[in-house]
Formats: C-alpha cells, structure tokens, sequence
C-alpha cells in the first residue's frame, strides 16, 4: 500500500512534510463470533473442513454414495448467493451430533488405544446449519432480526440396506433470526420439511423454488402484530400451567386441542425466563406476544436436531394462536388460556 501524505499549501506551494510523518497504522476490527448459537444442547460445533476432512460419506447398498453433508450445505449457500445477488451471504454455523465411529479394514484387529488417526473414521447422523443475510433485515420492538437461511438433515431417515440408491430427505428453511440471541423465526411458509431428491440439481432447483414462495414481508407483519398484544402474569400462569396439563389430557380430548410441540423442560426454561431474560422477560407485570414467542423459540435451542425445526414452526403456531385469542377470536387456542 502507498504512503498517504497530507501535504499543507502555503501561498502557492505545497510544503513536503514526509521526513516528520510516520507511517499509518491500519487498525482493523476483529472478527467477533457470536457468543450464542441458533442451536446448543445436544450438538457439536463443527467447521467445514472437518466435514470434508475427517468424516466419511455413507453410501447406499450398492456403493453409490448418499449427498455429503457438506455438499448439502454448500448446494442451498449457492443458491442463497445466487436468489440473493448482490447482498452479503454469511459463512454457514454448522451443529452436528450423533457421531458414529469406526476403522479402516485393516485397523480391526487393533484395540481402541492402538488405533492410529488415520485407521480412525466417523461421521455425523444429523446435521443442522443456519447462514444469515445481514443485508436484509427490519427491526421489531427495537429488536433486529436478519433474513436467515438454513438446514437440517437426518441419516436415519434414509434405509441405506436398499439395494438401489434411493431418494434423500432434506429439511431446508428460510426465515428471520432475532440478533441479539439467535433465536430462530421460521413460519410453516418458510420451511419444507421433507424435501426428497435423488440429485444435487433437484435439491438446488426446491431450494430456489422455497425461497421464490417465502413472503418477508409477511412475516414481519406477523411479529410486528404480536408486539402489539401483551399477556398478563397471570395469563401467563394460565397459558403455562394448560401447556403443561396438555400432554396429560384425554387422547380424544387432546385432538381438540391445536398441538403442542415443547416438552416440559422447555417449559421450565420459559417460566425462567420469564422472570430473569432481560432482551424478553415480564415487563410492568406483562409480556408481549413477540416477546413470549421468543422464550418459546430459546427454549426450542435445547431440542435435538431431528426435532428442531417442527418445533420452531410450532412455537410461531402456538404464538399467532393465543394472540389471535388475546383479540376475542373464538378458536381453539382459547382453551389454552382457560
């Protein structure tokens, strides 16, 4: 880089100072990882290196080999950089868990002490990863959330005996992160669940037609509604209480009830921080519903990977639910504030 010099003019001349100046120090700003993740209990960080270095791909029965988790990643990244040309695409975080070990053939005799790096190999069941689109993003509450795009996939789901190759299963969304804790947005709009494909160009192909059918601006409009109604503590008790008294209800009775997908340790953690979140907790002896939506969606931070997408869908159900019963509206969400 060439030396900037400020070169002063007296009368009509500039007066070189360069012998005085010293050199410019270029202070750059440190990367600074988020210290929370979209996704905690249960799972491992893992980077993409580690994917494509140290874990093998399972293949089908006749040897075919299934999608890579990293190609998975990598086809709804490219996808996402090419809907979303000229915005900033984030690096991928990415959360792995149920890792099966094994050997190299000629490792089996060997005890598991013996056993060097290289006759060692693994891989991940599940997987989930989320990338952020800071270009794009609205505030709620005074609260930032940021366009967000992500994945999770499961190798259980696949009957790798078959013996042809067979479809895969992979589960992809796109929706809003709130920014100050992670916590993930997703509308039933903004999710496929099961999204089946035999090659990499069909899964990019589903990827781009998810994202062509999401509404942002819809869901904005749907947490900007929620911020506006507010639950008192004792409503909340109400609510809280139901959720609990739901997985103990009558089977006939309980398919009168919309469903509910957190279990009772989630809901220990929503009576928490109830009282002790600052970002969300009870505020003036009420909560609003944007607000309760987020204890919902921190709590689901604890779920397993299999589970945590239908779960987060299920938080914003739940949340538009009870708002709309907060209004007057006589649905069945009612019963769950009494």
């Amino acid at each position: 880089m060439e030396k900037l010099m400020a070169l002063p003019v007296v009368g009509n001349r500039r007066i070189n100072l360069s012998e005085y100046a010293e050199d410019a120090v270029i202070v750059e700003e440190p990367t600074v990882k988020c210290a929370v993740d979209f996704l905690e209990s249960n799972t491992n960080e893992v980077t993409m290196d580690e994917l494509k270095t140290k874990c093998v791909v399972p293949t089908w029965a006749n040897q075919e080999l299934t999608i890579a988790h990293q190609d998975f990643i990598n086809c709804v990244h490219d996808a996402a950089s090419s809907f979303f040309a000229g915005e900033k695409i984030n690096q991928p975080e990415i959360r792995c868990s149920h890792i099966v070990r094994g050997r190299t053939p000629d490792a089996l005799g060997k005890r598991a002490t013996e056993l060097l790096e290289s006759e060692k190999t693994q891989f991940y069941q599940r997987l989930a990863f989320a990338f952020t689109v800071p270009s794009i993003y609205d505030t709620v509450r005074g609260e930032k959330l940021e366009l967000c795009i992500g994945g999770v996939r499961n190798y259980s789901d696949l009957n790798l005996y078959r013996a042809k190759k067979g479809l895969e299963t992979f589960s992809v969304f796109i929706g809003w992160r709130v920014h100050v804790c992670s916590n993930q947005v997703l509308s039933g709009e903004g999710v496929k669940l099961s999204m089946q494909v035999m090659t990499m160009t069909e899964l990019y192909s589903k990827v781009l037609e998810l994202f062509s059918g999401f509404n942002p601006a819809k869901d904005i409009h749907l947490l900007q509604t929620l911020s506006n109604t507010y639950l008192t503590e004792t409503q909340f008790a109400q609510v809280v209480g139901r959720m609990r008294l739901y997985g103990a209800l009558p089977r006939g009775y309980q398919r009168a009830v919309p469903k509910l997908l957190i279990t009772d340790s989630q809901i220990n953690n929503i009576c928490r921080d109830f009282y002790h979140s600052d970002h969300f907790g009870m505020k003036d002896n009420s909560i609003s519903m944007f607000d309760f939506h987020n204890l919902l969606t921190q709590a689901n931070k604890g779920s397993y990977i299999d589970t945590y997408l239908q779960r987060a869908v299920n938080a914003t159900e739940v949340s538009v639910g009870l708002n709309m019963a907060l209004q007057g509206a006589e649905i069945p969400y009612s019963w769950f504030l009494g």
